[in-house]
């Protein structure tokens, strides 16, 4: 990837809502130059999408935690996504290397509703959980070439 683009990206990453004519004001390219390689970068599939940065606290969920997840029978097929994918409290799947297989992130809004969840992710999905409760976050999402 270009390093214009990686600008691009970049203070997109930082500011969705900002306007072509930003962009290019602050990569020095024209609007139009700016706007077709937006385009690009979005039929790349680099760019997704753009949404709403959320403040978790300020909407009623201020309770993240990390669950580590192995099913009980190794044996068994991989499913685990498919089974969870209706639990809206869980914001993140990622499949992992290491004793567990998946690592979720949630968001709730208090210590009982985490208890709540992983025994619902417990029966729906057969597996053993390890949670890691957030204290605070310093950072996340940002981009991946730097400010």
């Amino acid at each position: 990837m270009e390093d214009l683009d990686r600008r691009i990206v970049t203070l997109l990453a930082s500011d969705g809502r900002l306007s072509f004519t930003d962009l290019a004001r602050d990569t020095g390219l024209s609007v139009s130059a700016v706007h077709q390689r937006v385009r690009r970068l979005q039929e790349r599939g680099v760019i997704k999408g753009f949404r709403a940065v959320v403040d978790h606290e300020a909407a009623g969920l201020p309770l993240t935690a990390l669950i580590s997840i192995a099913p009980f029978d190794a044996s068994a097929p991989d499913d685990i996504p498919d089974r969870l994918r209706g639990l809206h409290q869980i914001v993140a799947c990622y499949s992992v290397a290491g004793e567990e297989n998946y690592v979720l992130k949630v968001r709730v809004a208090s210590p009982r509703e985490l208890e709540d969840l992983l025994a619902t992710i417990r029966s729906a999905a057969a597996v053993t959980t390890r949670t890691t409760v957030v204290l605070s976050t310093a950072w996340e999402d940002r981009s991946p070439f730097g400010d």
